[in-house]
């Protein structure tokens, strides 16, 4: 089926990557797979805080632009905030029944559990505690400000692309960036206060703290 979109039309133009996705062309799919996934994988994770729900949200994205292919617009040049605007959408359902979920966990009767100290996980756990420092200062900012300096600072998305993920206008893309930038620099500068006494830094996240910072400048 890729070959037959690849197929130049009769007026000398190849039909572009918009065209191909709307009209179901699998291999396109397949390119913007392999040109986004990493994308929009790294910007599930540091959303969810979870990396195997991280993929799955990945999935959800690519299984929804399938099925809504047909509604992408023909005009324009990337595909790039499309897609990123699906995954806000799957993230934000993912955050909901991700919250009922704990709430349901936490009726349940509390059952011992036994740590692994396997060495090959410490990699994987210091990583853990690093995103979980970064997701509590940011999941102290507004939803609609999180979303925005998500997409712009950590995804990498110029403001006109973030405005069309969103669906707003790039003005308030800027003002939202403005204000997630300001509340940030407020959170950071609790979390790189030293603890009065021991001379370390509150929670023992401060280079997460500093990374922020640098990011939000």
């Amino acid at each position: 089926m890729g070959t037959r979109w690849r197929e130049r039309t009769g007026r000398g133009v190849e039909l572009s990557l918009r065209s191909r996705l709307r009209a179901g062309d699998q291999s396109a799919f397949g390119e913007i797979f392999d040109e986004h996934a990493s994308a929009l994988y790294g910007y599930a994770v540091r959303t969810l805080g979870d990396w195997a729900a991280a993929e799955d949200a990945v999935s959800l994205t690519f299984l929804e632009a399938w099925r809504l292919r047909e509604k992408l617009h023909e005009e324009g040049e990337g595909v790039r905030p499309w897609l990123f605007g699906i995954a806000t959408n799957v993230l934000r359902n993912t955050t909901r029944a991700a919250r009922r979920h704990r709430a349901a966990l936490a009726r349940l009767p509390a059952r011992e559990t036994v740590p692994d100290f396997a060495d090959e996980l410490a990699g994987r756990l210091d990583a853990d505690a690093e995103l979980a420092a970064a997701r509590r200062a940011l999941a102290r900012l507004r939803r609609a400000d999180r979303e925005v300096f998500l997409l712009c600072v950590w995804s990498g998305l110029e403001y006109a692309a973030t405005a069309e993920a969103l669906g707003i206008p790039v003005g308030t893309v800027r003002s939202r960036l403005s204000r997630a930038r300001s509340r940030l620099r407020e959170l950071t500068a609790r979390e790189l206060e030293p603890d009065r006494g021991i001379g370390q830094v509150r929670g023992g996240h401060g280079h997460v703290a500093r990374s922020i910072q640098e990011q939000i400048r």
